[in-house]
């Protein structure tokens, strides 16, 4: 989930970190960091999945801001659809993990629908030539709480079952609102499912 500014919305700032175009038909390695979902890891979650068809890699720029909180509650609500086109969920985020734990389980947010994983250094965002800008001085998320961690692009990864980056959508290049994010990727993951179908 991906690229603008705590608290104000969707829009992208002047200095929000760059993406680096990835171009679809790369390899992309499972995640290899801790996450959230209802309290389990998530790399076992990941690599089992993975396996199974389509899987999502979703950038987020911070729990409880208003793109995010949008984009997750976006993608819980279309959790079942997605598992119906045999693709998986996860969330990536600079959040730590307690924060996440809340923020997943929230049934606003995630509703324990798809795993989170915290990427405090943006080592797995790097993994996607996705860049984090600094954290920023006095910001604050919708609760008022401090956002001490730096921001990760808002963009989406969906990845086939044969491991390789089948389309990329993201907010800055893209224009995209973190809502078109959802609906952009489970028709894409839906055309995969009915080109695999006999």
């Amino acid at each position: 989930m991906f690229a603008r500014r705590c608290c104000s919305g969707w829009r992208h700032a002047p200095d929000a970190p760059r993406l680096r175009r990835h171009q679809p038909g790369r390899h992309r390695s499972g995640l290899h960091h801790p996450g959230q979902s209802r309290r389990q890891e998530l790399h076992p979650l990941a690599g089992r999945r993975a396996q199974e068809g389509a899987g999502h890699r979703v950038l987020l720029p911070s729990a409880y801001t208003g793109g995010c909180d949008i984009e997750a509650h976006a993608f819980a609500t279309e959790a079942a659809k997605f598992a119906a086109a045999g693709a998986t969920i996860i969330g990536v985020s600079a959040d730590s993990i307690d924060r996440l734990n809340t923020f997943s389980a929230d049934p606003s947010y995630c509703a324990g629908k798809f795993p989170v994983a915290s990427d405090p250094q943006g080592k797995i965002a790097a993994q996607y030539d996705v860049k984090m800008s600094a954290a920023e001085p006095d910001a604050k998320d919708v609760q008022g709480q401090a956002i001490e961690h730096g921001f990760i692009s808002r963009v989406t990864f969906v990845i086939g079952r044969d491991g390789k980056v089948a389309a990329v959508f993201s907010s800055e290049a893209d224009h995209l609102h973190p809502q078109d994010h959802v609906s952009k990727s489970l028709a894409i993951v839906q055309q995969l499912q009915a080109t695999k179908a006999p």
